[in-house]
């Protein structure tokens, strides 16, 4: 199984994010890192797992980079059951409701093709003290062993 790692940004702050990501996962897995803008929804891939790193941009908006890819997910509206995808949203706290929108909003596009999200939905919060990075790679830790189905007998 592929894992895929999509990441949508408006800073630069969601490649550092999956390159930690990818970092962690590597030991275990081989994963290929994409950014958003330039990865064709018809690549989406159901035997693959997909992560997907997504920030927030102005009043709780998709950021420039990951934009692309949502107007593809709704021009092409591909099925995709079978998908699993994990998700690590970018915010600030400081944006209060709109607190990690972004990441909401794919996470929405590809629960509502069919596509199983699975782990937590990580959220850093820009106003913590932690770093995007440090946060993602305990994420990443734990979502390692959610990658590979389990098979019930």
């Amino acid at each position: 199984m592929s894992v895929v790692i999509l990441y949508g940004t408006e800073t630069g702050n969601c490649e550092l994010v999956a390159d930690a990501i990818a970092d962690v996962l590597a030991t275990e897995h081989d994963p290929s890192i994409y950014d958003m803008s330039e990865f064709a929804v018809e690549d989406l891939d159901p035997a693959d797992f997909l992560i997907a790193v997504c920030s927030t941009y102005g009043e709780g908006e998709l950021p420039t980079g990951a934009e692309p890819f949502a107007d593809e997910l709704d021009e092409v509206n591909p099925d995709l059951t079978g998908l699993r995808f994990a998700l690590f949203g970018l915010g600030d706290t400081v944006y209060g409701e709109t607190f990690n929108r972004g990441g909401e909003i794919i996470a929405g596009m590809l629960s509502s093709r069919g596509a199983t999200q699975v782990g937590e939905h990580a959220r850093h919060d820009n106003s913590s003290a932690i770093k995007p990075a440090k946060l993602a790679e305990e994420w990443a830790r734990g979502i390692s062993g959610l990658i590979d189905p389990v098979s019930v007998s």
